[in-house]
């Protein structure tokens, strides 16, 4: 059994299907011969039968007689047509005439039995029955005692008899015939079931060669388009859509390769040059070249901040690698307000030289011209009339009215109190020094709520909320103004501003330097690891080129961006891009304790 299964599953697809429609067509060609083989033979002995005693009832039908009286004789019986057997039989079995003349006695029925079984009270309604004669042929007959039939002249049992041999003469045509015909229609339906076959699983050998020509190598290949509806159909597309995914795959794999061939190459690299130097320092020493104290402590300086320089690298590799692990980072709501103003404190303390300002926050209204999303938000009039908020040794500016700040930024530009249209929660960077405020409570996401109408100046206040990591984005913005201090002239001055777009739903926090600026061609290759405009790779420009790298991993795990633009009057703009977290009206809120934000990004 196992060796039949196996030579069945060597066979070709094509080949089973032939051989199973064959396999049913005979079957059921068998099952209908049986049937009516079955059904036929009945019918004509019944037929048979019916003839017998039509000729029992008027035996003249068969025998004919005078025309006028309607009696026979025996010369009629002699003279009796064939294939009947007629005879008249003695009531004690006995031969008295028959139309058997002149033929084989062998042939003729054995009809005495029957004679003397006979009797005269039999009623008019005659009994076949079957007899054979000496060969053993069978016969049906029927016998007609003397008084059930008019003649004058024949005294005994008349006998009528027809043989079976008509019956099985017709059975066996019957059979050559059906077979000779089943035989025919098995050979053209294997045939036809063979083309058709071929013909319909040809698209599969398209699909086998398209994957063999695949798995050559030749990623392009894909199958033509098929009727949708149907088998091979589905099967086109669905292998269509697995092999694009497959050479997705494979270029991203070959790309990841590549990454990570430049990216160990690079590591190895900037690990190298510490490494050199710590054993160079390492060999003076072991070769008595540094003789005096003053040596082995510059010696000693210049180990310890190439030591320095290696944690550094390791600790932003082992930041990357856990950024790309895409593990879920806490989030929580967060005003972007207050972290560009302790950035810009920050920066302060690093690089008292500098002038960091705090530029007005921008909140784009829908429809508002001025604003081009392709370009920094805050361009030269602004930065020149916006004013800065006051750094952390300045005193603070009286706050000017909403119409003069308005007009003074000629941009469209509005303050914190401009006008807007939904009516949100106050800004967390306003409130964050109120001892009596109650924090705001984690965001309800539901759907952004419509308002037909403008809200009055006061009760427009959008801020820029987020839902976010802040240590992560505080890391990203302290990251680009590194950034900016490592690449820009000493005592130009840095701008960080924020941004709100109500009609985009963004809030962008915005980097902006005076320096020499970035190339349109360098703009994203700067986001890639280890990559530095300045090929030198000089100490003195900075650090491990994986602080734009890790910037780029941080807005991706918030579904942000990050992207630099000029600045206007020369320069580069960096700008971090989030979902923009609003509230729904006040009217909806439920409690005045919390505000429930809806994630609108």
């Amino acid at each position: 059994m196992a060796k039949r299964l196996a030579r069945w599953d060597n066979l070709s697809l094509r080949n089973q299907l032939t051989l199973v429609n064959v396999a049913l067509l005979a079957l059921s060609l068998l099952i209908a011969g049986i049937g009516t083989t079955l059904l036929l033979r009945p019918t004509l002995v019944n037929q048979l039968d019916t003839s017998l005693l039509a000729a029992a009832s008027d035996p003249t039908l068969v025998i004919g007689g005078d025309p006028v009286t309607g009696q026979f004789g025996y010369e009629n019986i002699r003279n009796a047509p064939q294939p009947y057997y007629v005879a008249v039989v003695s009531p004690d079995g006995r031969l008295l005439v028959d139309n058997w003349s002149g033929r084989l006695r062998t042939l003729a029925p054995e009809v005495g039995e029957l004679v003397r079984e006979a009797r005269p009270g039999l009623a008019p309604s005659h009994e076949i029955t079957e007899v054979r004669d000496e060969l053993g042929s069978p016969w049906r007959s029927v016998t007609v005692v003397e008084g059930q039939y008019h003649a004058d002249t024949v005294h005994g049992v008349l006998v009528m008899s027809l043989p079976m041999s008509t019956v099985n003469a017709t059975m066996a045509s019957f059979l050559a015939i059906f077979f000779g015909f089943a035989l025919s229609v098995l050979i053209f339906a294997a045939a036809l079931t063979r083309l058709l076959v071929s013909v319909t699983l040809q698209p599969l050998r398209q699909v086998e060669s398209t994957a063999m020509a695949f798995a050559a190598g030749d990623y392009e290949q894909r199958l033509p388009e098929s009727t949708p509806n149907t088998e091979v159909g589905r099967l086109s597309r669905s292998l269509n859509s697995m092999l694009g995914r497959i050479d997705s795959a494979f270029d991203d794999r070959d790309r990841t390769i590549l990454q990570m061939r430049r990216f160990v190459g690079d590591a190895s690299h900037e690990l190298r040059t510490p490494l050199v130097t710590v054993r160079g320092y390492a060999e003076l020493y072991r070769m008595g070249a540094l003789d005096n104290d003053d040596k082995v402590l510059q010696a000693m300086d210049r180990i310890e901040g190439e030591a320095k320089r290696m944690a550094g690298l390791v600790e932003d590799l082992l930041q990357l690698a856990r950024l790309d692990e895409s593990r879920e980072m806490p989030k929580d709501i967060i005003d972007l307000e207050p972290i560009a103003e302790d950035a810009a404190l920050d920066t302060t303390a690093q690089s008292p030289d500098r002038l960091v300002r705090v530029l007005p926050t921008r909140v784009v209204l829908p429809g508002d011209t001025s604003y081009d999303p392709n370009e920094s938000a805050f361009g030269e009039g602004f930065v020149d009339a916006g004013g800065r908020a006051p750094l952390a040794d300045e005193p603070a500016a009286p706050e000017r009215e909403p119409e003069a700040s308005e007009a003074a930024t000629g941009n469209g530009a509005r303050r914190r109190r401009g006008t807007g249209r939904i009516r949100l929660v106050p800004s967390l960077g306003r409130r964050r020094r109120a001892a009596d405020e109650v924090p705001v409570a984690e965001p309800v996401v539901e759907a952004t709520p419509e308002v037909d109408e403008w809200l009055d100046d006061d009760e427009s206040d959008v801020p820029a909320m987020i839902y976010g990591n802040s240590d992560k984005v505080r890391q990203g913005v302290q990251n680009l103004l590194g950034n900016a201090l490592r690449y820009t002239p000493e005592g130009t001055p840095l701008e960080v501003g924020v941004v709100v777009d109500v009609e985009r739903r963004r809030a962008t926090i915005e980097i902006i330097d005076h320096g020499d600026g970035i190339p349109p061609e360098m703009r994203k290759q700067i986001f890639q690891r280890f990559w530095r405009a300045d090929t030198s790779r000089a100490r003195e420009t900075g650090g491990t080129g994986l602080g734009l790298a890790i910037v780029s991993a941080i807005m991706q795990a918030h579904e942000g961006t990050v992207d630099v633009v000029g600045t206007p009057g020369g320069g580069a703009t960096f700008r971090l891009c989030f979902p923009l977290l609003t509230a729904p009206p006040v009217e909806t809120q439920t409690s005045t304790g919390g505000a429930s934000l809806t994630d609108v990004g």
